[in-house]
């Protein structure tokens, strides 16, 4: 019988390094923003050198894509391709409710995200490695879509002449991040009818 792989004490190290500076990195982009921020001023937070954030995690973006990947592996991050969400879709009794997970999971991603994403979208505008990281986002976010349109295609939900890539398209648009930030960070509408108006503009433009 296979048995997995028993981490080294170097390796149990390294990881906790790893998981160390992403931590000091996102509690310095946080508070001050992604341009403020050096990998000088990450190493110093986390007590390490600055040749160890290089080795352990990368560069500046790397060290941003790390934080967003720690976010959506912490225990109840919502992930729409994860074995439970997609779990949780094709168990769902009718279309109905396929929108009503969607909009939840939506809701909670961006809650999750916001403050990491702003960054993300406030630095893409003078560095170009992290504009082009924001664009690979948007890309795999849209893909994972492509999924839930296609469950809905197969369960007769999809609105007739509408393409699994147009469905993600929709999808994509209402559930954006910057139309969290705009509604409910900005404009002040409770996380209720946040969910609520998401659940019924994806129904009114899927179903």
């Amino acid at each position: 019988m296979e048995t997995g792989h028993v981490l080294t004490r170097r390796e149990r190290q390294a990881a906790v390094t790893r998981a160390d500076i992403v931590s000091a990195a996102g509690r310095l982009m946080l508070a001050r923003g992604y341009v403020a921020v050096s990998i000088s001023d990450i190493a110093h937070e986390a007590n390490v050198a600055i040749q160890t954030i290089y080795n352990s995690v990368g560069t500046k973006v790397d060290v941003l894509a790390a934080i967003l990947e720690r976010v959506a592996q912490q225990a109840d991050a919502p992930d729409l391709v994860s074995a439970t969400m997609r779990q949780k879709i094709d168990e769902a009794r009718n279309p109905s409710e396929i929108i009503r997970i969607l909009a939840t999971w939506c809701f909670l991603a961006n809650e999750r995200t916001a403050g990491i994403l702003r960054i993300v979208t406030e630095a893409g505008v003078s560095d170009p490695d992290v504009a082009e990281f924001a664009r690979k986002q948007d890309v795999t976010r849209l893909r994972g879509y492509g999924d839930v349109a296609r469950v809905l295609r197969v369960r007769s939900g999809l609105r007739t002449g509408l393409s699994d890539h147009e469905g993600a398209a929709v999808i994509w648009a209402i559930g954006h991040p910057q139309a969290y930030r705009t509604l409910v960070l900005e404009v002040g509408w409770s996380a209720d009818a946040y969910t609520e108006w998401l659940q019924k503009s994806l129904h009114a433009a899927l179903l």
